[in-house]
């Protein structure tokens, strides 16, 4: 099924393609499918996937399931960050999501969508020009469908099931191993959701998205925050020496700082045993303790992240053009610690 733009394209593009192929199907064979899902060609499908997403869809327009990120040995530190920020946000945050009724971004995997639902958003699509539901020009196309099937009226669920077994119904992949490619997947997201996301789709009058968008566009913020945060440590890391050396500290703690600084500590306290109770729940102890140590590491890659985007939503406002910065992917562990195929 050849594409009629010879590139380059982007997954949007590509989709939407796809999608054109599904109606002409259905014209031609005088059928109507029932539900359209997505994945991508690595992923590990849970064999209950279909069977939950098609009980969903029966009193729902859009259904999305877990992704669970896989450990991978090679990458405790790199592709483990992604364990522990996938299951927190997959067992916390979503779920909560699906409890205020809030919109629930689509993760591009291991959702299904309703066919009437596809449908309207592709009209709505169409007289925008686009050929099919997927945003060509968006970075994060399967985040914004799922928004805009709540803003069409539709519902969504995030349902977080368990088998007979006992094993959580979700999709299985494994993230990016090495530094860089972890830094370009993200910056892309923060790019389509933070930046593209308030250009493409404002904000909802709901107060319960209106929130949940806040929350999703703190990216930029976060970085900031972040990057300060760390140069506080270092600089106090540089008074303590100095302290330790011999020289009389200056400045004297006010009651309120001191309330302040307490504050912040049973905050950090709080993160820490979210972060540890959420990854131990799903891969053991063993990963629930190094999801702590890990904090550092997918706060770096945050800082990096979000430098990355700011520059090239930067680019875009002057003139340039949006380009898809394509992160590999990989079906065998071995494939993303080195970003090839893996070796037989």
């Amino acid at each position: 099924m050849p594409h009629e733009n010879a590139g380059p394209t982007t997954k949007a593009d590509c989709l939407n393609r796809l999608y054109t192929a599904l109606c002409e199907d259905e014209r031609r064979c005088g059928y109507r499918f029932r539900s359209v899902v997505l994945h991508d060609s690595e992923d590990m499908v849970h064999p209950a996937e279909l069977a939950v997403i098609d009980a969903g869809l029966g009193n729902a327009d859009f259904v999305q399931l877990p992704v669970r990120p896989e450990p991978q040995p090679g990458s405790p530190w790199i592709a483990g960050h992604y364990s522990d920020e996938f299951t927190e946000s997959h067992a916390k945050a979503l779920v909560v999501r699906d409890a205020l009724g809030a919109a629930i971004p689509a993760a591009g995997v291991a959702c299904g969508f309703s066919r009437d639902i596809m449908d309207g958003i592709a009209r709505r699509r169409q007289l925008e020009g686009s050929p099919g539901p997927f945003a060509a020009e968006c970075l994060t196309e399967d985040y914004e469908l799922g928004v805009l099937v709540w803003r069409a009226g539709g519902t969504s669920r995030f349902l977080r099931v368990r088998d007979a077994e006992g094993e959580l119904v979700a999709t299985r992949a494994y993230f990016p191993a090495r530094l860089d490619d972890a830094v370009r997947q993200k910056a892309r997201w923060v790019q389509g959701i933070a930046f593209q996301g308030w250009d493409r789709l404002g904000w909802s009058k709901g107060l319960a998205d209106l929130w949940m968008a806040l929350r999703d566009r703190r990216g930029p913020l976060a970085t900031l925050v972040l990057a300060c945060g760390y140069v506080l440590v270092v600089l106090e890391g540089v008074l303590g020496s100095a302290w330790l050396l011999g020289a009389q500290p200056q400045l004297a703690l006010s009651p309120l700082l001191r309330v302040m600084l307490l504050a912040c500590l049973i905050g950090l306290v709080w993160r820490l045993a979210a972060r540890f109770a959420f990854t131990a729940h799903e891969y053991g102890l063993g990963e629930g303790l190094l999801a702590v140590v890990r904090i550092p590491v997918a706060n770096f890659i945050a800082i990096l992240a979000g430098r990355k985007a700011f520059a090239a939503y930067l680019r875009t406002l002057r003139g340039g053009a949006m380009t898809w910065d394509k992160t590999e992917h990989a079906a065998h562990p071995a494939m993303a610690a080195s970003g090839g195929m893996p070796s037989r």
